[in-house]
């Protein structure tokens, strides 16, 4: 088709009329525009005449019926506009191309269209429904969220917002199109605010890497081998009420004080896939609403001290010297009968055997470490449970049989390296350096301020002291239930007195530091947990109030302890605020998602 003057023509997917033709094309494009552009350019769709784009005004036809008709023939637009519209002018050229460009049942050029087959016809038709169906879908779970209404089927699309909020990706496409700023902050809120997640809901475990399940592995069957019967001496698993992993038990004989503890590494053998697993986790994760376990819980089931009527152990048994430090001791694998009392039922029979016994060794050897630099931060401790959806904050009360308990711990602790220097078995030493300074404290403010002071403890292979024990050699060996490094002080030890090859110290420190990295992550979740929990509590209780102890304070600020529930938060600093000044504070605001909660002061 030749251009001159007045021809239709198509210029970048938009109508154009010709106006004049010389060496270029002069284009009227509309809305008083004009372009001169080179032939190539442009598509002629009819020769004209075209006097203004205002003809071009949509027409109805039938392009389906067209294509039925075209059976899959070749034709040109002037044919198929013949087809639809029963003539060719400059409005049916237009509008037959405008739904040719389309795309569902013509494909080609103005001269040379081409009928698409039904099927695919059928399959472009079929592929718009799905779009147009999903962009609706879209449009109405963002309608949905955005509400606050969200239904079961939405979870899975939400699952992007999720990774958002728990740090696992940067971007969300809902929040996006809410035109919301996409941070992790207000992908929690979303998932708060639409249903998805509880109200109370806690991420700091999964946001951490923290492990979510029990680790789920087969636990053998207790090895046949000798042990030493200590079953006739009473021994007594003390705890916090409603522990549900003893792991260490007290008893005496004569002068000896045995600290039995569950023989873990007689069913996790070093590196099996039960061992793996455990060092992979560090530790049991504690957390309010729940434990989860580094090792199976029916293993715990099967070891645990005083959940069978004779338990299996590995027994360290510690006789002191006049001065009250560590003279003798012994480790046996055993076989014990032990009891399980709480904390306070313990407190409450300090008084009669064998308690008063075990309270006079412990004293002594406490005595005897704080004479040796061991140094004590008593700051408040409570304990935070999660039961049927409420949160319970219980302080926990000095208590001389916990006294007593972490002595005598220590005591198995320091007994464990001493044995390993004798006998020449690499294990895990438990080392801190001193503080930068020694100082006595005696209230809150003072415990605060020195806790500044110490040095962060350390895993080592060869021993060196730990300055906040007062011990020139320490390992921790009485939680491996709990603790992948107490278990692997247990493989060796066990390894040892069966008169096998324990590890070098380098292979044991490849392994305690893919459990202390590990360890990391799972303090730092109980850590948030706990903090998460404690301002759950403000929210579930908005008229609490209680009393606030000043630790700290700088030119617009103080740092103050609850010891109700062991919280600490910062105040705007007024006029005759100092250390240990006692406050009344009512709480008047909480944000979870920042972690925070706001006081005021009461008169």
């Amino acid at each position: 088709m030749s251009l001159r003057p007045g021809s239709l023509v198509l210029y970048k997917n938009r109508p154009a009329r010709v106006v004049a033709v010389t060496d270029k094309i002069d284009l009227d494009v509309g809305e008083g525009k004009a372009k001169r552009v080179r032939d190539k350019d442009v598509v002629p769709l009819h020769p004209g005449p075209c006097q203004s784009l205002g003809e071009l005004r949509p027409l109805a036809g039938d392009l389906r019926e067209a294509w039925e008709l075209a059976a899959g023939e070749r034709l040109s637009l002037a044919e198929l506009a013949g087809l639809v519209y029963g003539e060719f002018t400059p409005a049916t050229a237009w509008a037959t191309w405008q739904a040719v460009a389309d795309g569902v049942y013509f494909a080609g050029e103005p001269d040379a269209l081409c009928a698409r087959s039904g099927a695919d016809v059928d399959a472009i038709l079929a592929e718009r429904d799905a779009k147009a169906r999903a962009e609706r879908e879209w449009r109405e779970l963002l309608e949905r969220v955005d509400g606050g209404h969200i239904e079961p089927g939405d979870r899975v699309r939400l699952a992007e917002v999720e990774r958002l909020a728990l740090g696992r990706s940067a971007a969300s496409r809902i929040l996006q199109a809410l035109g919301r700023q996409e941070t992790p902050e207000n992908a929690w809120r979303l998932l708060v605010a639409c249903g998805y997640w509880d109200r109370f809901h806690n991420p700091w475990p999964a946001r951490e890497g923290a492990p979510l399940v029990c680790a789920d592995l087969p636990v053998p069957d207790l090895p046949d081998e000798d042990r030493l019967d200590l079953t006739h001496l009473p021994a007594y698993a003390i705890d916090d009420e409603g522990n549900q992993d003893p792991d260490d038990a007290l008893s005496l004989d004569g002068d000896w004080l045995w600290v039995h503890v569950a023989d873990v590494a007689a069913l996790v053998a070093p590196d099996g896939e039960l061992d793996r697993e455990a060092r992979s986790r560090g530790a049991n994760l504690y957390l309010p609403e729940g434990v989860v376990h580094m090792l199976p819980p029916p293993l715990t089931h099967r070891l645990g001290l005083g959940l069978e009527q004779v338990s299996p152990a590995l027994s360290f048994g510690c006789r002191l010297d006049d001065d009250g430090g560590l003279a003798e001791f012994r480790i046996a694998p055993s076989w014990v009968r032990v009891a399980r009392l709480s904390y306070e039922t313990a407190d409450g029979r300090l008084g009669e055997p064998p308690f008063a016994a075990m309270a006079e060794l412990t004293a002594r050897y406490r005595a005897w470490r704080a004479a040796r630099g061991a140094t004590g931060i008593d700051l408040p401790e409570v304990s935070v449970k999660v039961i049927d959806g409420r949160v319970v904050v219980r302080p926990l009360p000095r208590l001389a049989s916990r006294d007593l308990v972490t002595d005598a711990m220590l005591m198995a602790g320091e007994a464990a390296a001493r044995w390993a220097l004798a006998n020449g078995v690499a294990l895990p030493f438990a080392t801190q350096a001193p503080p930068d300074e020694r100082r006595t404290p005696v209230d809150l403010a003072g415990m605060y301020a020195y806790r500044r002071f110490f040095k962060p403890s350390q895993t080592k292979g060869a021993p060196e002291p730990h300055a906040g024990l007062g011990l020139a050699a320490y390992v921790r060996a009485t939680s491996p239930l709990r603790r992948y490094q107490d278990l692997l002080a247990h493989q060796q030890i066990r390894t040892a007195l069966r008169g096998g090859t324990p590890l070098p110290a380098g292979g044991l420190a490849e392994r305690y530091g893919v459990a202390d990295a590990a360890g990391v992550l799972v303090r730092r979740a109980e850590r948030l947990s706990n903090q998460h929990w404690k301002l759950a509590y403000l929210q579930q209780n908005p008229q609490w109030e209680g009393e606030a102890v000043v630790v700290d304070a700088d030119e617009r600020k103080a740092t103050v302890i609850l010891p109700a529930l062991a919280f600490e938060t910062r105040l705007r600093l007024q006029a005759g605020m100092a250390p240990n000044q006692r406050l009344r504070l009512r709480v008047r605001e909480v944000d979870l998602v920042e972690s925070a909660a706001y006081f005021r002061t009461l008169d």
